[in-house]
């Protein structure tokens, strides 16, 4: 009791002495005066704000890799697909049932097509990727994946039907 009693009381009286430390020219947020406003130096030349930001060549750098192969496919089947609206748009959920275990990297990828614009379509196929090593099947619950894609009010305009389609169904919802 007496230990921890003096250890309180130490760290007291070191905390109170640090009052001083906001004023001291140790304390690095006091290195620098405040600022204040100048004129600014622009360039006539318009590329010439980009001096300091490297050129952007795609492949060539010694460590670059080419972009990864998309492996994803359809998933087995969708279960759910609910829409619930935000302030901003909506929120599209949609869980589905992966043909085996191990499925990953999950996504809902938007099909664009002139017809689903001329019909008022906004679709999504559930895509999943599966690893290269075989995997068990497995029970119902274990093969369970979901996704969500947040969609603003802009692309919900003259949208009348939302549809995500997987290998062996599709669900959709219309608006009301």
């Amino acid at each position: 009791m007496q230990k921890s009693l003096s250890v309180l009381i130490i760290a007291t009286l070191t905390l109170t002495a640090c009052s001083g430390w906001r004023d001291s020219r140790v304390n690095p947020s006091n290195w620098f005066g405040s600022s204040r406003s100048v004129e600014a130096d622009v360039p006539s030349d318009p590329n010439a704000a980009d001096i300091l930001v490297p050129k952007q060549r795609e492949g060539t750098g010694l460590f670059s890799r080419p972009d990864a192969e998309d492996t994803s496919i359809p998933i087995g089947q969708i279960d759910e697909l609910r829409i619930d609206p935000t302030p901003n748009g909506a929120i599209i959920y949609a869980a589905g049932t992966a043909v085996r275990q191990g499925a990953y990297n999950a996504r809902l990828v938007r099909v664009n097509s002139e017809e689903n614009e001329k019909n008022g379509t906004m679709e999504f196929v559930f895509r999943v990727t599966y690893p290269g090593a075989q995997t068990p099947q497995g029970s119902e619950r274990t093969r369970m994946v979901s996704d969500a894609v947040n969609v603003s009010r802009q692309d919900l305009e003259g949208i009348r039907l939302v549809r995500v389609v997987g290998q062996q169904n599709a669900l959709e919802s219309r608006r009301r």
